[in-house]
């Protein structure tokens, strides 16, 4: 066979139907991967990571949030979402705006700019899932989130502690893209 023949991409090998630790192998790194390519899409197109994008979701849905009520509404820890929402400011995609009669709340809001990307960028990657979990019969649903919690006790790792974003480690998105926000939009 010539190597003009030959798809650019070779396929994976196939992994016998028997071979279930294999299988789940496999199919535990799509999942990882997936999540990388959409956290890596999200930072170097729109200069963004999936949980800011989780907040800035919600402050647009809403309206203005305090800290305390969007850590909740993302299910992040607040000391977690003070960096996030300290970066959204930076790249000018939130606002913290004191209470005009209450002085120890703040509330965050969403700007002009963050409207801006909220409408280019593409959904969460957990909201796509949770649409098509949503579709499943109820039983097909039980039994998912039983096997993947079964899969979190056999790999040990119950103890650690994940907010439900689907998300890979720290992504710098100024150094992926090399670009700030303002001009991704353009």
């Amino acid at each position: 066979m010539s190597m003009d023949s030959r798809s650019p991409v070779d396929p994976e090998p196939q992994v016998p139907q028997q071979s279930y630790e294999l299988r789940i192998l496999q199919a535990l790194r799509r999942i990882i991967r997936a999540v990388d390519i959409h956290s890596y899409k999200l930072a170097s197109q729109y200069n963004i990571t999936g949980p800011q994008l989780a907040c800035l979701l919600a402050v647009q849905e809403q309206g203005p949030l305090t800290s305390a009520k969007l850590a909740k509404k993302v299910y992040l820890s607040p000391s977690t979402l003070v960096g996030i929402v300290d970066r959204l400011e930076e790249k000018g995609l939130v606002r913290r705006n004191r209470d005009s009669r209450d002085r120890r709340l703040v509330y965050i809001t969403i700007t002009s700019v963050g409207e801006q990307l909220v409408a280019a960028a593409p959904s969460l990657l957990q909201d796509t899932l949770a649409n098509a979990l949503v579709e499943l019969p109820e039983l097909e649903q039980v039994s998912i989130t039983k096997a993947l919690e079964k899969l979190v006790d056999l790999m040990e790792a119950r103890h650690i502690g994940a907010a439900p974003v689907l998300e890979t480690g720290s992504l710098n998105p100024e150094k992926s893209s090399g670009r700030p926000v303002k001009d991704v939009l353009k």
